[in-house]
């Protein structure tokens, strides 16, 4: 886990209650722009998700770069942490860190297996990203 990946979650876990953590990282993701719509095409979207989540990775100067964005305010909320949290590492980071964000803050456990499986294939995306660029 490099400094920045620290940080957001130490920052995220100064909130005590995951339900008040959960509506800071849903709050976060609602002051992003949405994707236009050029970016929301087939090859950017999520696969293995129920709602609609579209996911832009860019490999650049040896460093992997996350966007997203999602239908649902809580399904966009949760991709963009994940996002920040693998944003601007490099792919040897990320391979070595077997860190879940959504897990380390408490806010799993609250998911329905649905959204669960979701963010599994989110990450999942992720990972192969970064296979594919090591």
């Amino acid at each position: 886990m490099n400094d920045a990946q620290r940080q957001l979650l130490e920052d995220l876990n100064l909130i005590e209650d995951p339900q008040e953590r959960l509506t800071i990282v849903v709050d976060r993701a609602r002051r992003r722009a949405p994707f236009a719509d050029p970016d929301r095409i087939d090859s950017n979207r999520v696969a293995g998700c129920v709602s609609q989540v579209w996911l832009i990775s860019e490999f650049r100067d040896g460093l992997c770069h996350f966007s997203s964005d999602a239908e649902g305010p809580l399904v966009k909320g949760l991709v963009a942490l994940l996002c920040d949290y693998f944003n601007a590492a490099s792919p040897n980071e990320i391979l070595a860190d077997d860190t879940n964000p959504v897990t380390a803050l408490g806010l799993m456990q609250n998911l329905s297996p649905t959204r669960q499986n979701g963010l599994n294939a989110v990450c999942n995306a992720i990972r192969t990203f970064v296979q594919n660029h090591q």
